[in-house]
């Protein structure tokens, strides 16, 4: 089982990011950080590397739904989505799989509604191409 979900998009990196945004707003997740690594590795560390974005992105209902299942379900939040300019210079979203994240768990109404946040999170990167 492969611990993400990705796509690559015929978008530029900035249109990609917008656009990924759009679209898992358009399935109910907000997004809570936006974490831009090219800058933060460049500005720590002196380090060179490509666009490179991870998005945060939380449903709150889906998110309460899985805290009151598992109370420590919160250290595996938010969702964590990729968007990234590839070495080949191609626009990629990637996404967590939450199954296999909650695999870990030993919940099965856990790994059912990490089932349901799967199909948003895959019909959100679908839609982008």
């Amino acid at each position: 089982m492969s611990y993400y979900i990705a796509r690559t998009v015929p978008l530029d990196f900035e249109a990609a990011v917008s656009r990924t945004e759009e679209a898992l707003k358009g399935e109910g997740f907000g997004i809570i950080s936006r974490i831009d690594i090219q800058e933060a590795l460049r500005s720590k560390i002196g380090a060179k590397f490509r666009p490179y974005t991870i998005l945060g992105a939380c449903n709150p209902t889906l998110a309460h739904q899985a805290l009151q299942l598992e109370d420590k379900v919160g250290t595996m939040l938010p969702c964590n989505v990729v968007v990234q300019q590839t070495v080949s210079g191609e626009t990629e979203v990637a996404a967590v799989d939450p199954v296999a994240s909650m695999t870990a768990i030993d919940n099965p109404a856990l790994k059912q509604a990490a089932e349901h946040v799967r199909e948003k999170l895959e019909k959100a990167i679908s839609s982008l191409a």
